[in-house]
């Protein structure tokens, strides 16, 4: 649901209560309020990684990353239990690849995000099922991006969940529309 239509159900909903309560305070009979507002269906998330982005480099490569990583709000404290997919791709001429990952592990922390996981489908041998790791930096000065990939090789190094590199690739001006949601990680009181 996009941004318009949400806020004018929430200002449909609360003419509809404000009418309901006028109305009930009109006639002299009590009216819960609360009860009136819209039930709350969907469920607040711990942390999130959306959008799509293409890297700067100078000699013309075609290289894409989509996000749309999430950690519901009741797994809050296990980020191997975040959901999603992610995609990359690099082309140059004829010559390229792509791959999609399964997400398997999602942590944020302000603007920086670190989504890992098994890649499901590719048509580059190296990538065939390897885990792989994404860093990125939703800044508004610039986003940046960094990957396992770099200093491991996909076909024999073994990622953990949740690891990646520094986001040290620059986002090409005009292309980034990452978003994070900052995880709040509940700390234990005892």
């Amino acid at each position: 649901m996009n941004r318009r239509t949400k806020i004018a159900a929430l200002a449909a909903a609360l003419l509809i209560t404000a009418g309901a309560a006028g109305s009930a305070v009109a006639t002299g009979h009590a009216v819960d309020v609360m009860a009136l507002a819209p039930a709350r269906t969907v469920q607040q998330e711990a942390a999130a990684l959306t959008g799509t982005a293409k890297l700067y480099r100078p000699a013309g490569d075609d290289i894409t990353f989509s996000f749309d990583a999430r950690l519901a709000g009741k797994d809050r404290q296990d980020p191997l239990k975040a959901t999603g997919t992610f995609r990359f791709s690099h082309y140059k001429g004829d010559r390229g690849g792509y791959a999609e990952v399964k997400v398997d592990c999602l942590t944020t922390g302000g603007k920086v995000a670190v989504v890992s996981g098994v890649v499901v489908e590719t048509d580059v041998k190296e990538f065939r099922k390897a885990r792989v790791g994404v860093t990125v930096h939703d800044d508004a000065a610039g986003d940046r991006l960094g990957y396992t990939w770099m200093t491991a090789d996909p076909r024999k190094d073994r990622i953990p969940p949740c690891l990646s590199g520094a986001p040290f690739e620059k986002v090409r001006a005009g292309t980034g529309d990452f978003d994070v949601t900052p995880w709040e990680f509940v700390h234990p009181t005892e």
